[in-house]
Parts: structure tokens; sequence; C-alpha cells
């Protein structure tokens, strides 16, 4: 066999799931309050998950993918690995959109089948192109764009190679392309110091004049496009809820909880733009439940950073604003209000 070549190892979703569940159980979750206080996630969690495919959830087996189409399945995934460690799981949900975007581009020959392998690992910059903020613009010249501007929250900060960044040109267009993670002069990052899932590495990126090549160009849509693909993309974020809720569940014991759990996947599955954002508001709010029973369970030991219920609170904190929208965040707050 020639080095580099592609074997498809195809494995049924139980059996993916199966080894999630293994990898959650015995890697992430023994780890998991060790890279709360780390600076980093660990090189050898996500090499495990490069090892068993994961890299390529989505992308075909020809190129190393998984093949995994069915979004109750990628759900499942996300979720088990989360119950494991978040910070490991957050790092790596951020490579898959690039994936996707490699398998429909120009960029597929060089770049689908190392992403579905891990050999190159991608974040995504996305926050860049949302109402409310400063926009990260993309102006046209000869042989590419040149891009201005700042993109928040970019995640896994000298873990990935590339980061498949989202900007605004005219006349009101998103542009996708795949730019490569390393500072330079037109491109500078500033490390955000977060109190949840801190080992991911996240920093706000500023562009200032920077060129990005015609072929690292991924596609472009307009804008109105984008945000109706935003609105039917966010199932995944909701399962890194149900992930922390479910490993609040296993510590507490039997509880209604777990009833609650299987309720708010459902609902999950079944979304729509239209009843997503009450899914993932529901999600989150048994996220922050669930890990504030286990803080009152586990009693005054819960303040001790030994502790997995001050590290599961904090991160079900983070996750009430992670990935949020306006819907999603109105939604929250009619429930908390109502319940609290």
């Amino acid at each position: 066999m020639e080095a580099g070549s592609v074997v498809a190892v195809i494995r049924s979703p139980a059996a993916i799931l199966d080894r999630a569940r293994e990898i959650a159980d015995d890697v992430l979750f023994p780890a998991a309050l060790g890279v709360d206080t780390s600076d980093r996630v660990p090189a050898s969690h996500l090499d495990l998950l490069a090892a068993e495919g994961f890299y390529g959830l989505a992308g075909p087996p020809e190129a190393g993918g998984l093949g995994i189409e069915d979004i109750a399945t990628a759900g499942r995934l996300v979720e088990i690995l989360a119950n494991g460690c978040l910070a490991t799981t957050f790092v790596w949900l951020q490579h898959h959109g690039a994936v996707l975007a490699a398998a429909r581009s120009a960029l597929r020959d060089e770049f689908l089948e190392p992403l579905c392998r891990g050999r190159i690992r991608a974040g995504i910059a996305i926050a860049g192109i949302r109402p409310g903020r400063s926009p990260l613009r993309a102006n046209a010249v000869d042989g590419g764009y040149v891009l201005a501007g700042e993109a928040p929250w970019v995640t896994g900060w000298g873990m990935v190679d590339v980061v498949h960044t989202a900007a605004l040109a005219e006349p009101d267009t998103v542009v996708w392309c795949l730019l490569d993670a390393v500072e330079g002069p037109t491109l500078a990052v500033e490390p955000l110091r977060m109190s949840a899932v801190n080992a991911s590495r996240t920093v706000h990126v500023r562009f200032t004049g920077h060129h990005v090549p015609a072929a690292r160009v991924t596609g472009s849509m307009p804008y109105p496009e984008w945000t109706e693909r935003d609105a039917a993309g966010l199932r995944l974020n909701g399962s890194l809820s149900l992930g922390v809720a479910k490993r609040c569940c296993r510590l507490i014991g039997p509880s209604r909880l777990d009833d609650e759990v299987i309720a708010c996947r459902t609902a999950l599955d079944a979304g729509t733009p239209q009843t997503m954002p009450e899914a993932r508001a529901a999600a989150s709010e048994l996220a922050m439940r669930a890990a504030s029973t286990l803080a009152v369970e586990t009693g005054s030991r819960a303040v001790l950073t030994t502790q997995h219920a001050q590290r599961l609170i904090r991160e079900a904190a983070f996750l009430l604003v992670f990935g949020s929208r306006p819907p999603i965040r109105e939604a929250l707050l009619r429930r908390l209000e109502r319940r609290y």
C-alpha cells in the first residue's frame, strides 16, 4: 500500500457510538478535571479522535470519513463526547464545517482527505458576520480578497492548522475561505480567558489587509441565504448541553432528569428552523438545572476544584450563551423567568 493512500473503513452508526462511549468514559472523563485547569486540550485527546475517524464525521468514506449524514446520529456522537470532556469536544466540533466546505469546493483534492483524517485540523471564524458586530469585510482584489476587521471567538488556536472564515463582501454576500492559522503582520490574535473550556484556546482575531488567494475561497452565498442555513445548522450545539446534562445525571443517579434529557434530545432531533430556538433553550436550561442539582447533591464539597460539580456548573453556564442567537436567548429568558 502506498503511503497516504485512502482506505474506506465502513462502520455502523451503532459501532461508532459504542466506540465514542468507550473513549468518553475511559479517556476523556477521567482527565476532564485536569483539562479544565490546563491551557490547552491534550494533543493525545485530539489525536485519538483523529485515529478513530471522528474528524471525518460527515466526510465521505472514500476520503477517510465516517459518512454520517443523519443529524440525529451526529448529535448523539457530539453528546457522548461532551459527556466525557466538553473542552475536547468543543475544539473538535469546530472542525466539521471545513470538511463539508472542502467536499463541495475546488479545495477537495488538496484538503478533503487530510481534513477527514485529522492530519489537517480546522477551526471556524463565523462571528464576524453576525448582526450587531463590527463586520469582517472581504474586499475583492485581483486574484482573491483582502480581509479587514475582526472575528471574535475563534476556538482551537495553536491546535488547528486552518480556520474556515466567513467575511462580508459586496453586494451583501458572504465569502468563505480557508485560512492558515498563523499569526503575522496582517493577522493578530488576542487570547481570551474564559471561566469554562479555557483549554479550548479561544481567541479574538484581527485582520489588517490580510490577503486571501482565490484558490483558498471555498464558496460564497447571498447573506439572506446564509442566515437561513445558520438557523438550520444550530442542532449540534444543543448536543453539547445534553452531554453536560447527561454527565450530571450519571453522577446524581436515577432521577426525573433522565427523562428530561430524552425529551430534549427528541425535540432537538425533530427541530425545524422555527422550533429549534426553543429546543436549544430547553437543552441549555436543563444542563444548568442538572448541574445545580448535582452541586446540591454533592454538598459543600461541590465548591472544591477537585469536584466535577463546580466544573459542570461553569460549563453549563458557558452553554447558556455559547452559539446563541436572539430567538434562543429570548426563549431561555422566558424559561428562566417562568421557572425562577
